[in-house]
């Protein structure tokens, strides 16, 4: 992984990583293919052009919004909020660095950031 050094996490196709891997895969179905996905794409797509994969990292809903958290192709994390009932409300769009991002993750996250890498690289060859 680009931003692991050699003593840092390594996938070995444990039980956590294959869920994680489920997990991902359907999300990453439904992100491109369910009609209830097509806001949170639409703003990807225009807030990242270069946009060739997306993983959902994080989603935590609130009262009146939508917080996301997604791996745009390999070196992305998009953070994302939508407005629940006023689709006229202009997203909220920022970003971080991967490498950042990474700095302080538990080990489960860590865990999770290289399955969601890994996808993400099988999905650019």
């Amino acid at each position: 992984m680009p931003w692991m050094r050699d003593d840092e996490m390594k996938l070995k196709g444990s039980k956590t990583e294959q869920d994680f891997r489920v997990r991902f895969i359907d999300s990453h179905k439904s992100l491109f293919q369910d009609p209830s996905n097509e806001r949170l794409l639409n703003v990807l797509r225009n807030s990242f052009p270069e946009m060739r994969t997306a993983y959902f990292i994080g989603h935590v809903p609130e009262q009146g919004e939508d917080f996301y958290r997604l791996l745009i192709n390999t070196d992305t994390i998009a953070l994302i909020e939508l407005d629940r009932y006023n689709f006229d409300a202009k997203p909220i769009v920022d970003t971080i660095s991967l490498r950042d991002y990474v700095k302080g993750l538990s080990k489960m996250d860590q865990i999770k950031m290289a399955v969601a890498l890994d996808l993400a690289q099988r999905d650019l060859e």
